[in-house]
């Protein structure tokens, strides 16, 4: 069911707040790294990291509205209630403030504030532009019904309208030819670009920002779970389609530059020097703005998720008392804690990327095994184990000759893959459990 003629303007609208909501500073920084590592290889490289960065995100935005849930707790207690809890509290916190949420106006201040003032100010120029960040998203977050009308019709087109001057400019101008792949990208670059766009984090956030989908839609008058799951997957399929062609170009850019620029060492040096090659000092501002329109909104999507789950939880708690915590709390990771807080936040990145993916899934084959609780369980702790182990490697590393052991028993675990055989398995035991208990789990 489609929704109605006219609604559609309305549905364009929130199909650009969840780009924006999507699309950070590492949405930039990512496939331009990609492009000059993959050079001659970057489309191939390219199809891979779309897959991911765009095709997962996707699919984790219509999994929630598919399975018709409230929101991540619900589907997440699938599996058992308690996993439901611990897993949502994890991964709003994980993608919130405690990680994702402070690193927007760090990432911000780096490259679009300090290329303009000297070292010795830098303390206090972060202290000052955080607290303005956090305070324009204060300011945007604390009423999420207007979500849409600041986001998706103000705030994405700005966006879409800079990085299209830099990108557009970059791609009927190139530096040069392309050239020679580097390391993964040379023997297996579409496997390798995959494992780049795990890097987004986009399909954890998926399940996060479908919410804020949802509220929209019910707020245009959406209200039967035919016309939701209509209106998911079309605000859903606006956003990827943003995402693949923004991150096509940036990639062609990144690809094009390392004839004038030589490889750099990150995406922020790329972007960063493309951006004064092309247009000098004014390049430097352009992509200050870009940067900062790209973390604003994410900023924003965040802290109104984090609050509104919260709230859900803790119902005695208000949902503006939660956006003044959640913005204070992410500030001052801003200002004192991001280097300390990314070192924590990473091993349990690794650990929630497959569980997010395998619920995703769970959640479209939820009708062809009956919803069996058995299934869930068996599948989401097969997935766990390996988790645990992509979480403890992250943290901590493996000596040699534990790495080669684990290496042998899940075949993938090197390149990042190594949940995929386990889950399997465990997904098939859970159907032969289902089927000898002879009754819904």
């Amino acid at each position: 069911m489609s929704a109605p003629e006219n609604q559609k303007p309305s549905l364009w609208a929130v199909g650009l707040m969840l780009f924006a909501l999507f699309f950070g500073a590492g949405n930039l920084i990512f496939p331009a790294f990609l492009g000059q590592q993959a050079g001659s290889n970057w489309l191939s490289a390219m199809s891979g990291f779309l897959l991911t960065g765009a095709g997962l995100p996707l699919l984790g935005v219509i999994a929630i509205g598919y399975s018709g849930s409230r929101d991540v707790q619900d589907l997440a207690s699938r599996v058992t209630p308690w996993y439901g809890v611990a897993f949502a509290a994890v991964l709003y916190l994980a993608i919130g403030p405690l990680f994702a949420t402070p690193r927007t106006a760090t990432v911000t201040f780096e490259i679009g504030v300090t290329p303009f003032i000297g070292p010795e100010h830098k303390t206090m120029a972060l202290a000052i532009f955080s607290a303005f960040f956090f305070g324009v998203t204060y300011w945007l977050s604390i009423s999420p019904g207007k979500l849409v009308d600041r986001i998706g019709k103000v705030l994405t087109p700005a966006l879409l309208a800079t990085i299209a001057v830099l990108v557009g400019y970059a791609a009927f101008n190139p530096m040069g030819e392309l050239q020679a792949a580097q390391g993964g990208f040379a023997d297996r670059p579409f496997v390798t670009g995959v494992l780049e766009g795990y890097q987004t984090m986009d399909a954890l956030a998926s399940l996060v920002f479908a919410i804020i989908v949802i509220d929209a839609a019910r707020a245009l008058g959406v209200r039967n779970r035919a016309q939701l799951l209509a209106t998911t997957t079309v605000a859903g399929a606006v956003a990827a389609a943003c995402l693949a062609v923004v991150y096509l170009l940036i990639g062609y850019m990144g690809a094009t530059s390392v004839a004038g620029l030589g490889l750099q060492e990150n995406g922020a040096a790329v972007l960063s020097k493309t951006a004064q090659h092309y247009f000098g000092m004014g390049g430097n501002v352009l992509l200050s703005a870009i940067v900062f329109l790209a973390c604003l909104s994410t900023a924003v999507g965040l802290i109104i998720s984090c609050s509104e789950y919260f709230n859900r939880l803790l119902p005695a708690v208000s949902y503006k008392t939660f956006v003044v915590i959640f913005t204070l709390v992410s500030m001052a990771f801003a200002n004192k804690g991001l280097s300390g807080i990314i070192s924590i936040s990473v091993p349990v990145l690794m650990l929630l990327y497959p569980l997010t993916v395998v619920i995703i899934l769970l959640a479209f084959l939820n009708n062809w095994f009956g919803g069996s609780r058995v299934v869930y369980v068996c599948t989401i702790f097969a997935t766990l184990v390996v988790g645990v182990l992509d979480a403890w490697k992250a943290a901590f590393s493996f000596a040699p000759e534990t790495a080669a052991l684990i290496n042998s028993i899940f075949p993938l675990y090197d390149i990042g893959m190594g949940w995929l055989l386990p889950a399997t398995a465990g997904f098939v035991l859970g159907l032969v459990l289902k089927t000898a208990i002879g009754k819904k789990g």
